[in-house]
């Protein structure tokens, strides 16, 4: 194993970094209470570290000598275990990274997410050259070497520099509204310990007004307006026209994960850095009125996913946002023949 992975290891062994205690009536500090999002995270640190070491450094090393095929399965399935990543970052990007930026903190957000994508990228590739391996050995080794070191990395980064920076910023009421939609996102190898409760929560129940909306067509409640939307069969996102997330529709199948955070965060802000630009290019298309519309199709997953984006303008033609229309079209695409009676 290189001396690059040697001195990373030796790094994060010998850091100080914030200690997990599982013994709720002695702690002090928030993020040492079993169920607190950092704590959680820091959780999840350590079943990735050991991951890291336990399996895919031995499992290289192994490689390393031999290159057979049961050495390279090994190191493939470290590599699909490790893909559970994305969870963690993803909670990190689209629940932590939107109240850092409500404090001016935009630099996790630029820097982080960008290395958070070539990890990502790190270990699709891993994956796609020991499924497909043709006796490159050098240039498997260079991936998970690259993965091995910039994982840990990020490991020392978020416990020395954005978890410290975030508790100083975030209130309780802020926390807890990230613990509370942790789980729409999931977790990485692991999870909270318990549910995190602290002495003063100030967060008020859910509450729909029963106030009545009139519109052209008809007339409904806020109750039922936002059940009808959730209960559409597709992903709707609205984008105001200073480029702000004002709304998105909850139904129980989502596509794309979502979570209240992005509520009042500017778009750009939401996508990875290397998209922005797509993303920008496309308002501008909108305001500009050179594009009404746009569509994508890509494959995702197990699902085939249609993308709709509509520049929404009132009655004299004013842009006012943009429309995000998604939805999975393959159950559509495999539809055949007809059918006329109930089943």
């Amino acid at each position: 194993m290189s001396e690059m992975i040697n001195n990373r290891e030796h790094q994060i062994k010998h850091s100080k970094q914030i200690q997990i205690n599982g013994d709720n009536s002695a702690l002090a500090k928030p993020e040492e209470q079993p169920g607190h999002p950092v704590h959680t995270f820091i959780r999840e640190n350590r079943e990735i570290d050991k991951h890291l070491r336990e399996n895919l450094k031995v499992h290289l090393e192994a490689f390393i000598n031999n290159d057979n095929e049961m050495n390279v399965y090994k190191l493939l399935e470290d590599c699909t275990l490790l893909l559970d990543l994305d969870k963690h970052y993803s909670r990190k990007e689209n629940l932590l990274f939107p109240y850092l930026e409500k404090y001016g903190i935009y630099g996790p957000t630029n820097n982080m997410w960008r290395i958070d994508d070539f990890i990502r990228d790190g270990i699709k590739e891993a994956k796609r050259l020991l499924a497909n391996y043709d006796g490159d050995k050098q240039q498997v080794i260079n991936e998970v070497q690259f993965i091995f070191n910039e994982v840990r990395a990020m490991i020392y980064r978020e416990e020395h520099i954005l978890f410290p920076m975030a508790l100083k910023n975030l209130t309780e009421d802020e926390w807890v509204k990230i613990a509370h939609e942790s789980d729409e996102i999931g977790f990485c190898l692991t999870g909270p310990e318990a549910e995190w409760k602290p002495e003063r929560k100030a967060i008020g129940d859910k509450a729909i007004s029963e106030g009545y909306i009139k519109m052209e067509t008809g007339i409904l409640s806020l109750g039922q307006l936002e059940l009808l939307m959730n209960h559409l069969p597709v992903d709707i996102t609205f984008i105001d026209h200073e480029d702000v997330v004002r709304y998105f529709s909850h139904g129980k199948e989502r596509i794309f994960a979502r979570t209240k955070a992005v509520i009042g965060r500017t778009v750009q802000n939401c996508h990875p850095p290397r998209s922005v630009h797509v993303v920008e290019e496309l308002l501008e298309d909108f305001k500009s009125g050179r594009k009404d519309s746009e569509d994508f199709w890509i494959k995702f997953k197990d699902k085939y996913i249609y993308i709709r984006y509509f520049a929404v303008r009132d009655e004299n033609g004013k842009y006012v946002g943009t429309l995000e229309f998604t939805q999975n079209i393959g159950p559509i695409q495999e539809i055949d023949g007809e059918k006329r009676i109930l089943s």
